[in-house]
């Protein structure tokens, strides 16, 4: 018997989402996951000691089963969302290395978070491939629909959300942002290194141009990530790696595990390159929010340096992801080249739900402060 089929057998038949499910004991489940997370030879402790992950399956599998429906309560499907992305996220960092504590990759090949993983993915990104009319990508010109939309995003409209963070956004409001964009923010770029190994042609060779402009062309000092860090410590805000986690909205994990995914999975190449077209042309209009945000509350340039960095950058960014990477894979894979749009799109739709998300987060923020 293989440990997936054991593992089915241990947790599938007996955690059920139980009538007593307590939606505060997603914490208490959240908790327990850690542990197991840096619990040596988790595989097999987990047959030989199920019990050691009961409050999780539970949690796990009354998550899966109200997340997804839209008759549930609001609050428990975004209690129920963000323990599953909380969970998603911290399986997909194992994927990328920290500089911490060596025995915390023990268990980074895992198969039972291999199957944690899976049993999320599995359900969460059928629900996001749903919001996507995927026979009415499938039916356009590829080329056409690339161009006609990066010159519609290249300059949007100035949404209510937009004017908000332009115009009335306070100073604490502008740290919470930079918080919770920090999760991001200080390991940018890491999860495009994923994609980057193989043959060698011309797309691969510009999306290694825009890494290396990314990272600063091997100086720390000119990473963008390390520009980001100087932003939040000129505000007084911790710089190490993921200290404000908890302060994350759900729908910026997903737009995260999204793209862990599609970064992992080489068969989903073309959407990740459509995807990340999108996000290097929108990033100029987007960065603009924030930096006229520093202006009116006159913070110093070391507080909108990172802002001003990408504006300049990702321009050209754009443009060579347009012209020199989705453009040329359509050519070169024109059954599939729909998939680019399909990517495109729904790195489109992710984000303006977390930047919906980061906006109600901050004017929270605000309140409270």
């Amino acid at each position: 018997m293989t440990l997936s089929s054991s593992l089915d057998r241990l947790f599938l038949g007996t955690s059920k989402a139980s009538s007593n499910f307590q939606f505060s004991n997603y914490r208490e489940a959240e908790q327990q996951f850690t542990h197991l997370l840096e619990t040596e030879n988790l595989d097999s402790q987990i047959i030989t000691q199920p019990e050691l992950a009961g409050d999780f399956e539970a949690a796990l599998s009354h998550a899966l089963k109200f997340a997804y429906k839209e008759e549930s309560e609001a609050a428990d499907i975004d209690a129920a969302h963000l323990f599953l992305q909380r969970t998603l996220y911290r399986i997909n960092r194992l994927n990328l290395f920290w500089y911490d504590d060596l025995q915390s990759y023990e268990n980074e090949r895992s198969i039972y978070l291999q199957w944690i993983r899976d049993r999320i993915e599995s359900v969460w990104q059928a629900w996001e491939l749903a919001q996507m009319d995927v026979a009415q990508l499938q039916q356009l010109d590829v080329n056409q629909a690339l161009i006609e939309r990066g010159e519609a995003d290249l300059n949007p409209p100035i949404t209510e959300h937009k004017r908000y963070l332009r115009e009335q956004m306070t100073v604490e409001g502008y740290k919470h942002l930079l918080a919770i964009a920090s999760l991001d923010g200080l390991v940018e770029a890491s999860r495009m290194s994923r994609i980057l190994g193989g043959a060698s042609n011309e797309v691969q060779a510009t999306l290694i141009r825009v890494l290396l402009e990314e990272y600063g062309n091997g100086r720390l000092n000119r990473k963008h990530s390390t520009f980001f860090a100087q932003m939040m410590a000129e505000l007084g805000l911790r710089t190490e790696p993921e200290a404000y986690f908890d302060w994350v909205p759900w729908e910026v994990l997903a737009c995260i595990n999204h793209n862990f995914l599609l970064t992992e999975c080489k068969r989903h190449f073309l959407r990740y390159n459509g995807g990340l077209t999108y996000f290097e042309i929108a990033g100029p209009s987007i960065y603009t929010d924030y930096m006229l945000a520093a202006e009116r509350l006159n913070l110093s340039g070391t507080a909108m340096g990172y802002w001003e960095l990408h504006i300049r950058e990702d321009e050209r960014h754009g443009a060579w992801m347009l012209q020199q990477v989705a453009l040329p894979l359509v050519e070169q894979y024109p059954n599939d080249a729909w998939e680019l749009l399909l990517g495109y799109d729904q790195e489109k739709w992710l984000g303006d739900r977390a930047g919906a998300a980061v906006v109600r987060a901050v004017k929270q923020a605000e309140q409270v402060s």
